[in-house]
Protein backbone atom coordinates (compact mmCIF):
# COMPACT_ATOMS: atom_id res chain seq x y z
CA UNK A 1 0.00 0.00 0.00
CA UNK A 2 1.72 3.38 -1.10
CA UNK A 3 2.01 6.17 2.16
CA UNK A 4 0.40 8.47 0.01
CA UNK A 5 -2.82 6.22 -0.01
CA UNK A 6 -2.65 6.73 3.87
CA UNK A 7 -2.31 10.49 3.71
CA UNK A 8 -4.84 10.43 1.36
CA UNK A 9 -6.74 8.81 4.12
CA UNK A 10 -5.61 10.64 6.77
CA UNK A 11 -6.86 13.83 5.31
CA UNK A 12 -10.37 12.75 4.33
CA UNK A 13 -10.82 11.55 8.14
CA UNK A 14 -9.49 14.47 9.80
CA UNK A 15 -11.34 16.80 7.23
CA UNK A 16 -14.77 14.77 7.84
CA UNK A 17 -15.02 13.14 4.67
CA UNK A 18 -14.17 9.94 5.97
CA UNK A 19 -15.05 7.60 8.56
CA UNK A 20 -13.60 4.62 8.88
CA UNK A 21 -15.19 1.40 10.79
CA UNK A 22 -11.65 1.39 12.68
CA UNK A 23 -9.72 4.49 14.13
CA UNK A 24 -6.84 5.64 11.84
CA UNK A 25 -4.43 5.35 14.60
CA UNK A 26 -4.97 1.54 14.40
CA UNK A 27 -4.83 1.23 10.79
CA UNK A 28 -1.06 0.38 10.53
CA UNK A 29 -1.48 -2.91 12.34
CA UNK A 30 -4.53 -3.88 10.51
CA UNK A 31 -2.33 -3.01 7.44
CA UNK A 32 0.31 -5.54 8.76
CA UNK A 33 -2.03 -8.09 10.40
CA UNK A 34 -3.50 -8.61 6.65
CA UNK A 35 0.17 -9.28 5.51
CA UNK A 36 0.91 -5.49 3.46
CA UNK A 37 4.00 -3.57 3.70
CA UNK A 38 3.85 0.86 3.38
CA UNK A 39 5.51 1.74 -0.06
CA UNK A 40 7.32 4.83 0.92
CA UNK A 41 7.86 7.61 -2.34
CA UNK A 42 11.46 7.17 -2.64
CA UNK A 43 13.82 9.49 -5.10
CA UNK A 44 12.80 7.46 -7.91
CA UNK A 45 9.68 7.67 -7.81
CA UNK A 46 9.88 11.41 -8.15
CA UNK A 47 12.31 11.17 -11.06
CA UNK A 48 9.87 9.17 -12.85
CA UNK A 49 6.69 11.30 -11.44
CA UNK A 50 8.70 14.50 -13.21
CA UNK A 51 8.13 12.64 -16.33
CA UNK A 52 5.11 11.26 -16.13
CA UNK A 53 2.17 12.82 -18.33
CA UNK A 54 -0.14 14.79 -17.05
CA UNK A 55 -3.47 12.66 -18.00
CA UNK A 56 -4.53 12.84 -14.00
CA UNK A 57 -4.16 15.75 -11.66
CA UNK A 58 -4.59 14.26 -8.71
CA UNK A 59 -1.26 14.36 -7.01
CA UNK A 60 -1.38 11.67 -4.67
CA UNK A 61 -2.98 8.82 -7.80
CA UNK A 62 0.09 10.16 -9.67
CA UNK A 63 2.65 9.25 -6.71
CA UNK A 64 0.32 5.73 -6.82
CA UNK A 65 0.94 5.30 -10.60
CA UNK A 66 4.20 5.75 -10.01
CA UNK A 67 4.69 3.27 -7.40
CA UNK A 68 2.77 1.10 -9.25
CA UNK A 69 5.33 1.43 -12.24
CA UNK A 70 8.40 1.02 -9.97
CA UNK A 71 7.43 -1.41 -8.02
CA UNK A 72 5.80 -3.58 -10.97
CA UNK A 73 2.87 -3.78 -8.57
CA UNK A 74 -0.97 -3.53 -10.03
CA UNK A 75 -3.05 -0.67 -8.81
CA UNK A 76 -6.52 -1.10 -7.36
CA UNK A 77 -8.87 1.72 -8.28
CA UNK A 78 -11.86 2.56 -9.81
CA UNK A 79 -10.58 5.61 -10.80
CA UNK A 80 -10.76 6.09 -14.89
CA UNK A 81 -8.16 7.79 -15.49
CA UNK A 82 -5.27 4.96 -13.94
CA UNK A 83 -6.21 3.34 -17.32
CA UNK A 84 -5.15 6.47 -19.45
CA UNK A 85 -1.21 5.10 -18.22
CA UNK A 86 0.25 2.06 -19.25
CA UNK A 87 -0.33 0.78 -15.88
CA UNK A 88 -2.26 -2.66 -14.37
CA UNK A 89 -5.07 -1.57 -12.85
CA UNK A 90 -7.33 -4.01 -11.00
CA UNK A 91 -11.26 -3.24 -10.36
Amino acid sequence: MSIASLWEIAIKVSLGKLELKTPFNQVSRQIEENGFGVLPVTFADTLTLSTLPYHHKDPFDRIIIVQGFNNGLPIISRDENFNLYKATVLW
